[in-house]
């Protein structure tokens, strides 16, 4: 984090919101399935396997949707070339909208699949060819990272170091809670606020001067 500008940290903080926002939504509206997190959808679909449940076959069905929403990021981004980041965004919003009308007509399965697609997409904002620079929905690695930097500090080096990583997963945090809160007022239709966020981050990022001062 250290190495980004305030312009690329502020985006990073927003989508890491976002993608907890998004991610809230869909395991209260699925009942406990992760349409961001796949590390979650891993483990149960190897519990899946081992308990012989059908819940094999749901969390199959999110990890390949965000997988193919990785791979149309990816594809997306390296035709776009250095207009990359608005096509992520465009599709990250267009993904999120059809999710919420497919969720207003009572389709709820076909709406996680298109919101785990969408989350795949929003990892390929920071990516450089095949690197990601930063993971925007997952913070494993992150709080890995804040723990290495504070026992850097301790040891006599940075003292603030951790901090932009700890921002970062907290914005994680706000966005599930700003989700959960949501949804359980609002049902399916907070999705609509997740495209509304979708699309100001998107007009943000179109302007890195005016955040930056």
């Amino acid at each position: 984090m250290k190495t980004f500008d305030r312009h690329d940290r502020l985006l990073a903080i927003g989508l890491s919101a976002l993608a907890g926002y998004v991610d809230a939504v869909g395991f209260l509206a699925t009942g406990g399935f992760f349409v961001s997190f796949m590390s979650g959808n891993s483990t149960r679909l190897g519990v899946g396997i081992g308990e012989w449940s059908v819940n094999v076959a749901i969390a199959a069905m999110l990890i390949g949707s965000f997988l193919i929403g990785v791979i149309a990021g990816s594809l997306g981004g390296r035709a776009a070339g250095h207009r990359h980041r608005a096509v992520v965004l465009v599709l990250l919003a267009a993904l999120l909208a059809g999710a919420a009308l497919l969720d207003q007509r009572g389709a709820l399965w076909p709406a996680a699949v298109l919101m785990a697609a969408a989350m795949g997409v929003e990892n390929i904002f920071f990516a450089e060819g095949t690197e990601v620079r930063i993971g925007l929905t997952y913070m494993t690695g992150r709080l890995v990272k804040i723990g290495q930097l504070i026992a850097a500090a301790l040891a006599g080096g940075d003292r603030w170091g951790w901090v932009p990583h700890l921002v970062l997963w907290s914005g994680l945090i706000v966005g599930g809670a700003a989700g959960a809160a949501a949804f359980l007022a609002m049902g399916g239709a907070s999705l609509w606020i997740a495209v509304a966020a979708a699309l100001g981050i998107a007009a943000i990022a179109r302007q890195p001067d005016a955040v930056a001062r």
